[in-house]
């Protein structure tokens, strides 16, 4: 018998804990374009194909995510294993997502290393992106319809979208939208006979300390200040690839002299051109600096944060949801985390679609997830075949 939404946190048996892993493998090999296209694929198929979550809990976990720092869309991963499989399931899923994007990432780094330069990945990126862009309007699509839930928080959607136009900080916009309906819901709550649930009764927090960066110029490659160095990356790092690039360049190549600005312009985009995590660049910069071992302490060091993060996080989220005045506020980061989404696929949609070709693409992969429910993760390898033969044909 299915197991519906509602009892995602039951059965987290062997056959849970398969399922997780047979997920975010086949994720992991096939997520590209991004945390936004990543997340897009996860909403597919946790709550629409496989029913693990109500649209309603996966927004709660989006909104949660997006106000710890580290790769959301690994989070969400994590998040979603914790849900479905327990203490298993949490590490199970992350591992499962972040792992296939190593290797492939490794493969590439192998390669610059020995070749000198990057392996092509034009052509398949050229009909990837437009097909993302479609998964992910079908998933800002269904999400809205559960998120938007009053006229308050459709405008608060709105100002966020016109805020993160105007470059607002992302963390800023998520906090002022949760406060700003929040605010509005204390109000509601402080009136005679509106129950109340004490947000965090019960509840012990202990606290999260970030490894601090070793100090001093340019100093020889170490295996354990390149570990403690991508440690406090994913310790603090909220934002985009951009902030990525620019916490990379400061200490990679200000301050310890190990990296030249081509190698980490090189590592970033095989970041961005590979499926899984965007963070996997670390794992090229490891590689490149010290071999396997330092790839697999970069990767290690940048990902670990995020695991303790979901799991001191995650147990708050259905607490928060019981309280009025928190899930208010739950309720406001819901629509400011869908508006950047959106800004986020608008921006990507001019990069995307360029030509007859790729607009082709993205309005089929529209249609065919809309009207048939397509699996997305189908529809991106079949973009990733016409752009590889329209390379080969030139």
């Amino acid at each position: 018998m299915r197991e519906t939404a509602g009892a995602a946190g039951v059965g987290r048996g062997r056959g849970a804990i398969g399922e997780l892993a047979g997920l975010f493998l086949k994720l992991g090999f096939t997520a590209f374009g991004g945390p936004a296209a990543h997340i897009a694929m996860m909403e597919d198929e946790v709550v629409r194909r496989r029913q693990w979550l109500t649209r309603e809990e996966f927004l709660d976990l989006l909104g949660a995510t997006n106000l710890i720092p580290g790769p959301n869309s690994t989070e969400m991963a994590i998040h979603i294993g914790a849900r479905r499989g327990g203490w298993l399931g949490l590490v199970v899923s992350g591992l499962c997502f972040i792992v296939p994007a190593m290797l492939i990432v490794l493969v590439c780094a192998w390669a610059y290393v020995r070749f000198g330069k990057l392996p092509e990945a034009a052509g398949i990126l050229y009909g990837v992106k437009p097909v993302i862009i479609a998964v992910v309007l079908q998933a800002l699509w269904s999400l809205g319809k559960s998120a938007v839930k009053s006229t308050l928080l459709a405008v608060t959607g709105m100002a966020a979208v016109a805020g993160a136009f105007m470059g607002v900080n992302e963390l800023l916009l998520l906090l002022v939208a949760g406060v700003l309906i929040a605010v509005l819901a204390a109000g509601k709550a402080g009136r005679p006979g509106t129950p109340s649930v004490p947000l965090f009764s019960g509840v012990s927090i202990q606290p999260v300390i970030a490894a601090a960066a070793v100090a001093g110029g340019t100093i020889p490659f170490q295996l354990g200040t390149l570990f403690l160095f991508f440690l406090k990356v994913g310790s603090v790092l909220y934002g985009s690839g951009y902030v990525l690039l620019a916490f990379l360049r400061s200490g990679l190549v200000e301050k310890y002299g190990w990296l030249t600005e081509a190698q980490l312009l090189d590592a970033v985009a095989v970041g961005q051109i590979t499926p899984g995590p965007v963070f996997t660049t670390a794992t090229f910069i490891g590689y490149v600096l010290g071999g396997t071992p330092a790839a697999l302490a970069a990767t290690l060091g940048i990902f670990l944060p995020a695991f303790i993060f979901v799991a001191l996080s995650g147990p708050l989220i259905p607490r928060i949801r019981k309280s009025p005045i928190a899930g208010a506020f739950l309720d406001g980061v819901n629509v400011a985390s869908l508006a950047l989404m959106a800004v986020v696929t608008i921006q990507l949609a001019g990069a995307a679609v360029v030509d007859w070709l790729t607009l082709l693409l993205a309005l089929g992969s529209t249609f065919l997830l809309l009207r048939y429910k397509m699996n997305s993760a189908w529809l991106v390898l079949g973009g990733a075949v016409v752009g590889t033969i329209k390379a080969i044909l030139g």
